[in-house]
């Protein structure tokens, strides 16, 4: 299993040998540094801990800094791994893992867009746009009633409410292209979130 942790940076293309043009996502990476491995008989089950970015020491509680031996980083993910032998408290993951052609997940949080009503949020259609309509081109309409939920709003209804801001991860994406002079991974298709967000990229 191979993974690392990367900053979404911005949009590209890429052309293969035959001309064709892929759109592809370039993430910005650093090495990530091993900071806890977790066993089965330990923990309960086996898995890498990883820090990414550096961080001011005086902005760690001393808890943490006694957890990372005195090394302050910024952000500390835990990936399941089922072989933890190749892995060790102190050593780093390179972008080197990965290659041209690699299937990958990518996991990060959707942009957040505030509160949006249903026809952003759900793709509703709307009011007809004809005669007798009134502030109505984008209400949601009847939610029921009585007959079909006993008088009540059944849970999950579609309306407006907070949009974005999800975690979500998107499979079936491939690496385009590996630059570790750059710390860059490009990767098919587009990634959760906006510029600068937190992603979590996997292979199996």
């Amino acid at each position: 299993m191979k993974f690392i942790l990367a900053r979404k940076e911005r949009m590209t293309q890429i052309f293969s040998e035959d001309g064709t043009v892929f759109a592809g996502t370039v993430l910005k990476t650093v090495p990530n540094v091993v900071t806890q491995v977790k066993s089965a008989e330990t923990d309960g089950y086996t898995a890498v801990q990883v820090g990414f970015e550096d961080q001011k020491a005086e902005r760690l509680s001393k808890a943490v800094l006694g957890h990372l031996k005195g090394k302050a980083l910024r952000v500390l993910k835990e990936f399941r791994v089922e072989d933890t032998a190749d892995y060790a408290v102190g050593t780093e993951v390179a972008l080197d893992t990965f290659a041209a052609g690699d299937e990958v997940s990518v996991a990060g949080t959707t942009k957040g867009k505030g509160f949006q009503g249903v026809v952003k949020r759900h793709g509703f259609h709307g009011g007809r746009r004809s005669h007798g309509q009134k502030h109505s081109e984008r209400e949601p309409g009847s939610i029921g009633g009585g007959g079909r939920a006993g008088g009540r709003v059944a849970k999950g209804m579609k309306m407006g409410g907070r949009m974005g801001g999800d975690r979500v991860t998107v499979t079936g994406l491939k690496v385009l292209h590996v630059d570790t002079a750059k710390g860059e991974i490009i990767i098919s298709g587009a990634v959760p979130g906006a510029k600068g967000t937190l992603v979590e990229v996997v292979s199996k």
